[in-house]
Parts: structure tokens; sequence; C-alpha cells
């Protein structure tokens, strides 16, 4: 079973992103599929974020629906997504998915905070 939670715990879709994923499944006629959103990666890259469309939907997950269009994130990642907004956009720089996270902190390549040097810069991966 699906652990339901609501917008404001979990993360939100906004309409573009809706109509794009909802364009999606009905084109590779995928029904009964979610748009799955997830954290990978840390270290040196920082953290990566990751969409797949699936049906393989765990008991664990946590999910939320948005106008028709299920979304589900894991039990881990879901702590670094909470709040997080998925948005589309379609600019002359590019088109794709956009995830605006109020969690993640700005930080030099090796995932450390800026500033988090004596010297106010970043450290290096060390």
């Amino acid at each position: 079973m699906l652990t339901e939670q609501t917008q404001i715990e979990s993360i939100t879709l906004t309409p573009a992103a809706i109509e794009a994923v909802r364009d999606l499944l009905e084109k590779r006629n995928l029904k009964d599929y979610a748009l799955r959103v997830f954290i990978s990666g840390g270290g040196c890259s920082g953290f990566q974020y990751g969409m797949a469309l699936e049906n393989n939907i765990r008991a664990e997950d946590i999910a939320s629906e948005f106008d028709g269009v299920k979304v589900v994130v894991d039990e881990v990642s879901i702590e670094f997504l909470q709040g997080a907004t998925v948005d589309f956009v379609d600019t002359p720089q590019g088109t794709g998915f956009k995830i605006e996270n109020p969690n993640i902190m700005p930080s030099c390549n090796c995932g450390s905070p800026t500033g988090s040097d004596e010297a106010g810069g970043c450290s290096g991966c060390s």
C-alpha cells in the first residue's frame, strides 16, 4: 500500500510539469505508470536528480497525485526532496524538467557548503 502524502510534505509539480508528464505517458501508452523522482550520488559531484516513468511502485514509496499524474518518491529521497518543486521549462537555453529544491545548500563541486573553509571559499575535495 502506498503512503499518501500531501503536497506540502512531499514535492509539488507545476502545471507545465503535469502536462509534460501526461503527454509522455499518453505518447508512450503507459497506463498506470507514475513519475518517480529520486536523489542519487553525493560526494564531489553533489546530489543528482533522477526521474523515470515506471509502474514498479513499492509499498515504501511516498505517493502524491497531481491532476491525475501520480508521483512517487522513495523513502530515502523524500528526506532531501521535501518542499521541492518539479517544473518543465522550454527556453532558448533548453527544454526539460527542472527541480527547485529549498533543501540544497549552495556548495562547491565537492559538496561542501560554500564558505566552509577558513578562507571563505571551497576547501576542495580531500
